[in-house]
């Protein structure tokens, strides 16, 4: 997790909300909503204990949702001496039950669950509620009610069914709300969170894309002195705003490599090329590794076996390429937030190892800098345009690091990436013809590693099928299919059996995340 115990790092400088994650599916929505704010956030486990999470030295703690009920056997709870250290604190639906238990309020199972949009009634403005509506949307997701306050606490607003839908106690500064506020079906939701950050626990709002940028610039340069710096560059965004950041900090000190791996999109190589070396001068090392890397996925078909090939073999190329350039001591990665939450950081579980996090080798022996580690996507975008990156690079669409690898199900064989790689293009063409691209999070074609009977020409064929998948999102923790006008998905459908030999059947995949992931592996 960010920073660990503590919290040392160059984030000292701004308050620190701590999202205490109970398991909720939104908890990374909240960090980033109070991101939004402009204070800087970080998630926690709730196993960790009082001393370690007080050690973050918090402005403001909140509690997340979760899906356990408050009188199950060994359900999760808070640590009383985090009440008594006097941090301001905000419960959320689950979080709002643990604090109102804690205090001494009642929590009940009454019977009456309450799921989606709710009418809210507001019985006391304050912090939460000042300058609002006294009836507004929220969003409610539980069975579990708060009946009673604790003593000291006002009730703030009810529902028909809940008539503690939100409770507040100056004098200890602590406030829960049964629904969720960092949803973007809460009306008001941004103003309640602001009201927490900025009138109960008086936050700076100094966490922006100007301070992210030169407090990381400061960093690096003091960290990396005169030493050289290798970056690896796939020309996404991820990589391209990590390569600006270091480049802003030193110079002609930093190498740019791009390992051509042979999975990555149609004309991608060539659009690296381009930008980086004849458009921004950077110094560019292009090292073309198509064999090696499919020799190395020969017979692999096993996703985390592909990702570990995939990591350790970038990491090996890093440390070939370093031998010409000095021996270069560190390696920039563009490692994300989210990266290391599924990967299990800290006490998370592990969703999926990404390459640049669990996949990479134990004897790495380059000092990694990761000058993004802590920030979300939209974050990463802020501080490219910032940086002054085109458009093109900054909106592109992510792209998984182990590249086409984890689009094509099964063994990855040249011919089985070609039929993507072509399906992939077309999809991607529709989908910008359609003005859809910045709007949609990821579109992609993904193949499957079986065949299917079809009839092409009154004659019968046993071909591939290809899947279509895109989705909309915030950061990648939650995703939701897109809903593709149906005729985009027929044009989509029709080209691809008609320009890709060897595909027969097209699909759309309709799954949100959770339960899938976005990729299909």
């Amino acid at each position: 997790m960010p920073d660990g115990p503590g919290g040392a790092g160059r984030h000292d400088r701004h308050d620190r909300v701590v999202v205490v994650d109970f398991g909720a599916q939104y908890a990374q929505l909240i960090a980033r909503r109070v991101r939004e704010a402009h204070v800087y956030s970080e998630i926690v486990p709730r196993t960790m204990p009082a001393d370690r999470l007080l050690a973050h030295r918090p402005a403001a703690l909140i509690l997340s949702g979760g899906p356990a009920s408050v009188y199950e056997p060994g359900a999760p709870g808070l640590d009383p001496a985090v009440l008594r250290a006097g941090v301001p604190v905000l419960g959320i639906c689950y979080g709002a039950q643990v604090l109102a238990r804690e205090l001494g309020g009642r929590v009940e199972r009454t019977g009456r669950a309450e799921y989606g949009r709710t009418q809210l009634e507001v019985r006391r403005t304050g912090p939460l509620f000042r300058d609002q509506p006294e009836r507004q949307t929220v969003w409610m997701s539980h069975t579990d009610t708060i009946t009673a306050p604790p003593p000291g606490a006002a009730v703030l607003a009810a529902t028909p069914d809940t008539p503690v839908a939100a409770f507040g106690d100056p004098e200890r500064r602590c406030y829960g709300v049964q629904f969720h506020p960092e949803v973007a079906h809460t009306d008001w939701g941004r103003q309640h969170l602001k009201g927490f950050l900025f009138d109960v626990a008086g936050c700076r709002p100094t966490w922006t894309e100007l301070s992210i940028i030169e407090e990381a610039v400061a960093e690096i340069r003091s960290r990396v002195g005169g030493e050289r710096v290798l970056c690896g560059l796939s020309g996404g965004v991820d990589s391209a705003v990590a390569a600006a950041l270091v480049h802003k900090a030193v110079g002609d000190q930093l190498t740019c490599v791009f390992v051509d791996t042979g999975l990555m999109r149609q004309g991608e190589a060539e659009q690296v090329e381009d930008t980086f070396r004849r458009q921004f001068h950077v110094d560019l090392v292009h090292v073309k590794a198509h064999d090696r890397f499919l020799a190395a996925l020969a017979g692999v078909t096993d996703p985390e076996r592909k990702r570990r090939i995939i990591g350790e073999l970038f990491i090996r190329t890093f440390e070939e390429v370093a031998a010409d350039h000095g021996d270069a001591r560190f390696l920039v990665q563009g490692t994300l937030y989210p990266d290391v939450v599924e990967s299990g950081g800290g006490d998370s579980a592990v969703i999926k190892t990404h390459h640049n996090v669990g996949g990479l080798p134990d004897d790495l022996r380059f000092e990694l800098i990761e000058p993004l580690r802590h920030l979300f996507k939209d974050e990463v975008r802020a501080v490219g345009e910032e940086l002054g990156l085109p458009e093109e690079i900054v909106w592109r669409q992510p792209f998984p690091g182990p590249g086409l690898a984890v689009r094509v199900v099964g063994e990855v064989t040249a011919e089985r990436l070609e039929l993507v790689r072509r399906a992939d293009a077309i999809v991607l063409e529709e989908i910008r013809r359609a003005g859809l691209y910045r709007r949609i999070w990821q579109s992609f074609a993904v193949l499957l590693g079986v065949h299917t009977v079809g009839v092409m020409g009154d004659g019968r064929t046993y071909a591939h099928p290809v899947v279509v998948r895109a989705v909309t999102s915030e950061d990648a923790m939650t995703a939701d299919w897109a809903r593709l006008p149906p005729e985009l998905l027929e044009r989509i459908a029709t080209r691809i059996i008609n320009e890709v030999p060897g595909v027969n059947r097209v699909a759309y995949d309709v799954t949100s995340k959770p339960p899938g992931t976005i990729e299909w592996e």
